[in-house]
């Protein structure tokens, strides 16, 4: 390469260097001294095919050279379209899978809600069934025991009180049908007698309809067989006559 050519070469260097966007002074400079050089070895190259055997040199300073290189501004490539369109894709997946957590989260809340409000459903039905169990437990005890008073009602209603012979015979069963109905009350048990009473189809069984002036229409005009009843619920009617007028 000759002179002239080589001059060239480092003259169309630097003028693409200067021409070169957004560059400083320095930094023209020192490419304009790197042409140089690099013509030089170049030169000598085809001289004699090894630049380091014509002990060619440099004129840069390798501190300048350090200098440049921690003035050199790494600019952060931006990510192309494919990136962008696969970081979108990736962000509208985890957007779809966090709603579908939403909803699994809301469906099982749902279902443990219905779960507590059936188990305290359970338990309240557990309470009301023993409540009722204890209440009403006594119940078939009490109508195998209707039969005993019956009979010692039935006692005293066909006993002659003015016979003197069986007058503690008499009162002894008045005694003991007391005894017996306070115990039944002290169990929740409660007789029905409901003689000159409004006729009540929910505790009264009437067996006839008589005309009667002894008491209001639709009363009860005798009682024909006492009724009873367990903490408020009947275990036997009463058997009555109602007057009609």
């Amino acid at each position: 390469m000759s002179d002239l050519e080589k001059q060239q070469s480092v003259e169309d260097a630097i003028s693409t260097l200067e021409a070169s966007k957004g560059n400083s002074q320095e930094q023209t400079d020192y490419a304009a001294r790197m042409a140089q050089t690099y013509a030089q070895n170049q030169a000598a190259f085809n001289a004699n095919g090894n630049p380091d055997e014509q002990n060619v040199s440099t004129n840069v300073d390798p501190k300048e050279l350090e200098d440049h290189d921690n003035n050199v501004e790494f600019v952060e490539a931006e990510p192309c379209q494919d990136e962008s369109e696969l970081l979108r894709q990736e962000l509208s997946q985890l957007q779809g899978e966090v709603e579908v957590l939403k909803q699994t989260v809301a469906s099982e809340h749902d279902k443990m809600v219905r779960a507590v409000a059936e188990a305290d459903n359970v338990r309240k039905r557990a309470a009301q069934d023993v409540e009722r169990e204890r209440k009403f437990a006594l119940e078939k005890f009490v109508k195998s025991l209707m039969p005993v008073y019956d009979a010692l009602e039935k006692a005293l209603e066909f006993s002659d009180r003015n016979n003197e012979a069986t007058k503690a015979t008499i009162d002894g069963v008045e005694n003991t049908l007391t005894l017996f109905l306070k115990e039944l009350s002290s169990f929740g048990v409660e007789r029905i007698d409901p003689t000159g009473q409004p006729f009540d189809p929910n505790f009264h069984q009437a067996i006839s309809m008589v005309p009667s002036t002894e008491v209001p229409n639709n009363h009860v005009l005798s009682t024909m067989q006492k009724g009873f009843t367990l903490n408020g619920r009947v275990v036997r009617p009463a058997m009555v006559i109602v007057a009609k007028v």
